[in-house]
């Protein structure tokens, strides 16, 4: 008698489901399981920073060195490793600026002709690294005879593997010093709680500038909110132009307004513009819109009626002969054949 073999039994839909979870998870299993394994690999990245004078000494943020025209200047910056492996790291001077928006930036490489030039690590252009270690790297700063007095921004800039760390130089040549501040080019966008005020902070002096700035309004009925002076969150360095712009949350609704804006800095005599804008809700500027769209319509069929009255004749004026009336057209033939009349008898 033949043995029967009893029929597997098919996964319910419960244990079905269980075994497709189990199997998408498994690949983010796998990326945490390689996670821990790489940080330890890699471990924190290296930085870069002032090295301190002495071991209690306060960490410094940033170089500060001062000195005539001619001088040569001295400091050290510390690169810390606290990484598993060695890092190579490259160092370079590189001149300092305001970006358009006020941040400070500093120049590639081949762009630094200022006080980023003047920066040299001697033959430590190239440093290396060893793991959980830490490098002191000396460099000078060669002043020009002839540099201008006044600050001159720069920085010190480490790479290694694609990233770079700066940490700011502030240079200052001896001699005398001005602090000059403008305010220019205002203009007034947005509507509401949302307007805002555009404008331009020049530095012509010769010194980094921490400015301020106020505003004052006045409407078609008096004074109307503006903003008192209050810091603004950027540094203007020497000869820099940035835009900025000023939220105006109290700005009115509807109306024309005259507005003062006075920009102040340490040291420096306070700068005034004035602006005149009219200031109307987005839904005055689409009425305005569709009013303009409809006064066009108007217009261009106003240009219609009169271009048609114009190529219509209209009667001649006194003493003017009268038009000749041309001659009506022949009457068409008749084509039916004439009927003739029949006489005398019969033969």
């Amino acid at each position: 008698m033949p043995a029967l073999h009893p029929r597997p039994a098919r996964p319910t839909a419960d244990a079905r489901r269980l075994a497709l979870l189990a199997l998408l998870a498994l690949p983010a299993l796998l990326l945490l399981a390689a996670a821990p394994r790489a940080a330890a690999d890699d471990g924190p990245a290296w930085t870069a920073e002032p090295a301190a004078g002495a071991a209690a000494a306060a960490a410094r943020p940033s170089f500060y060195l001062a000195g005539p025209a001619g001088t040569v200047l001295e400091d050290r910056l510390a690169l810390a490793n606290p990484s598993d492996r060695e890092r190579t790291v490259t160092l370079r001077g590189a001149d300092a600026y305001n970006t358009p928006g006020g941040a400070f930036a500093v120049r590639p490489a081949a762009g630094s002709t200022g006080a980023g030039s003047w920066i040299s690590f001697g033959a430590a252009t190239t440093v290396r690294v060893p793991p959980r270690s830490r490098a002191v790297v000396p460099f000078t700063v060669t002043v020009p005879p002839g540099a201008a007095p006044g600050d001159h921004p720069a920085a010190v800039v480490a790479a290694e593997a694609g990233r770079e760390l700066g940490v700011r130089v502030d240079l200052r040549v001896g001699g005398p010093t001005l602090a000059a501040l403008t305010v220019e080019d205002v203009s007034v966008r947005g509507t509401g709680a949302r307007t805002e005020i555009a404008y331009t902070l020049v530095n012509r002096g010769n010194v980094a500038l921490a400015p301020g700035l106020a505003l004052r309004a006045e409407g078609p009925f008096g004074r109307v909110p503006g903003r008192a002076a209050h810091p603004l969150p950027v540094e203007l360095l020497p000869g820099q132009r940035v835009r900025l712009t000023e939220p105006w949350p109290g700005a009115p609704a509807l109306g024309r307004v005259d507005l003062t804006l006075t920009a102040t800095a340490p040291g420096a005599a306070p700068a005034t513009a004035t602006a005149s804008a009219w200031l109307l809700p987005r839904w005055a500027g689409a009425a305005a819109g569709a009013g303009l769209l409809a006064l066009g319509g108007l217009a261009a069929a106003a240009r219609g009626l009169v271009r048609r009255r114009r190529q219509r004749p209209g009667p001649p004026p006194d003493g003017a002969p009268a038009a000749p009336v041309p001659p009506a057209p022949p009457a068409p033939a008749d084509d039916r054949a004439t009927d003739h009349e029949l006489t005398g008898a019969s033969t």
